[in-house]
Order: C-alpha cells, then structure tokens, then sequence
C-alpha cells in the first residue's frame, strides 16, 4: 500500500491550464530528551527505504544545549540538546 500523494496547484501553464506540483508529506521529526537531529536522522534511517522515499522528513535541533548527562552517550557521539532547562528555583516558587 503507497503513501498518500498530496497534490498542490501552484501556478498557471502558459495557456492557462493549471499545474500541478506532487509533494511528499511532511513531517517535523522533533528528537528525545538529551539527544539531536543528527542521532534522530541515524535512527529513522533503520525505517524501509521504500517508506523513507514518500516522505519530506524535517530534524531540528532542540534549542538548548544538554546540561546534564545523556542516555546515549557512548552510543552517539555529542552534542546533545534538550527542549526546555529544568530550574529547581522555578518549580519551588510555583508550589
């Protein structure tokens, strides 16, 4: 069974037929805690190339550097980036 196919009009044929451009779905590929893009990617690349083909995969990179020891350490290499700093001051002045 194939992927979806979304099908995006995105201009007009020079006598006025429309065009149309095929465009794989995409998705935004957010990594785990204490990883990267990269370490993401290296892992999604274990998928069938067949279902790598039909898609527009994104990685990014969490904003934050790791301020603490990562999981995967040894397993890949650094650097690794996490999504949001935990603040023990910050979470004791909410309680």
């Amino acid at each position: 069974m194939g992927a979806t196919t979304t099908l995006v009009p995105f201009s007009m044929g020079s006598e006025g037929h429309n065009i149309v451009s095929v465009r794989k779905p995409r998705f935004l590929c957010l990594h785990g805690f204490r990883t990267s893009a990269e370490i993401q990617k290296a892992q999604m690349h274990k998928w069938p190339q067949s279902v790598l083909d039909e898609l527009d995969l994104v990685y990014v990179d969490a904003p934050f550097p790791c301020a603490g020891k990562s999981e995967v350490e040894g397993i890949f290499d650094p650097p690794y980036y996490e999504w949001f700093q935990y603040n023990k001051l910050c979470v004791l002045e909410l309680e």
